[in-house]
């Protein structure tokens, strides 16, 4: 089958960095689903791995972890799908990636794409989602439901691939007033047709920009990316009583969670990948979560979140993709389609 891999770790700019290959086709075990790929989308944590994780010696490692298509096998367990079944999900970091004209997934990561997208539209949302749903309703308790009145969330980053969909999730699905960041006017009024109530400008003092607003420290605060960057900022700009939430890899020592202490403020980690990389008993609600999701998508109430389609998966397209989100200038996911 195709595949865009790689056997060493490199900077994008590196010609070796993504290359198209050929690897064998993969054998679904007795959960998993044989999925013919039909679009994906790129996410943060594949430049990352790109960048720091090299194959073992001669071997090739697949990026990748957002993917819709079609099943054309299932192991001997499955119970959920069958050949022909319209499929989206985000896969496992322990397993190869979706970069490639087939994967294997494990059939509880998995759901039943919208039926009112195409595949390059689907493929735009099932890492976002999980880790905006699982952060929003797991990790800060958030009930759904429009009884949060009076309470506010700031979400620093809301143009990138997550804070379109958690833009979204707290306006259509919760009562919170939603705040987001952007600095850019195509960002600023991205995250307002997302459903923002207010944008605030991240490259400023964001205590002063919140503050500004007139709507009271939020409740909860969840920072997306350059989290060391506005940290102090965001200690400042909390509610006592707050959550705090993140998503990125603020070196160690870079941020101070004592700066949360006297406003007894909890903080929140969410990664998505938790519940496939030790297989926790519940790693079922992915698949479940997504299901959830697919209706949404199909009564009107989330839109997909495609910023920038870039033509065919292949090397030369994903070098672009992954340059595009280095640079930190991304707005929404980037697709990718067919092969």
């Amino acid at each position: 089958m195709k595949a865009v891999a790689y056997q060493h770790a490199l900077p994008i700019a590196d010609p070796l960095s993504l290359v198209d290959t050929t690897l064998p086709d993969p054998v679904p075990g007795p959960r998993d689903l044989l999925v013919d790929v039909r679009a994906v989308s790129v996410n943060p944590v594949d430049t990352k791995i790109r960048k720091n994780v090299a194959p073992d010696a001669g071997g090739w490692k697949v990026l990748g972890w957002d993917a819709s298509g079609v099943v054309s096998a299932v192991g001997s367990d499955v119970t959920r799908f069958k050949a022909g079944d319209r499929v989206w999900y985000a896969g496992s970091l322990t397993r190869p990636g979706s970069n490639s004209e087939r994967q294997v997934v494990d059939e509880r990561l998995a759901g039943r794409m919208p039926t009112s997208l195409d595949f390059a539209s689907a493929a735009a949302l099932p890492l976002t989602t999980i880790t905006a749903w699982e952060m929003l309703f797991d990790r800060l308790k958030i009930a759904p439901g429009k009884h949060h009145h009076g309470d506010a969330i700031l979400i620093v980053g809301a143009s990138g691939g997550v804070g379109s969909i958690l833009t979204q999730l707290a306006r259509r699905l919760t009562g919170l007033t939603v705040i987001g960041t952007a600095s850019r006017p195509e960002t600023r009024d991205w995250v307002t047709q997302l459903g923002a109530h207010a944008v605030v400008d991240h490259t400023k003092p964001l205590a002063k920009e919140v503050a500004d607003l007139g709507l009271g420290a939020p409740r909860y605060v969840v920072s997306l990316n350059s989290t060391e960057q506005h940290f102090a900022q965001l200690t400042e700009a909390i509610a006592p009583q707050g959550d705090f939430g993140l998503i990125d890899d603020p070196k160690p020592g870079a941020i101070d969670l004592n700066l949360l202490k006297r406003k007894s403020v909890a903080t929140h980690w969410e990664f998505m990948f938790t519940r496939s990389m030790f297989e926790t008993p519940d790693m079922g609600a992915q698949g479940d979560l997504l299901d959830e999701v697919a209706q949404l998508v199909d009564a009107g109430v989330l839109r997909t979140t495609v910023g920038e389609h870039f033509g065919t998966i292949d090397a030369a397209n994903l070098k672009k993709a992954h340059a595009l989100l280095e640079s930190g200038k991304a707005r929404g996911k980037i697709v990718l389609e067919g092969f």
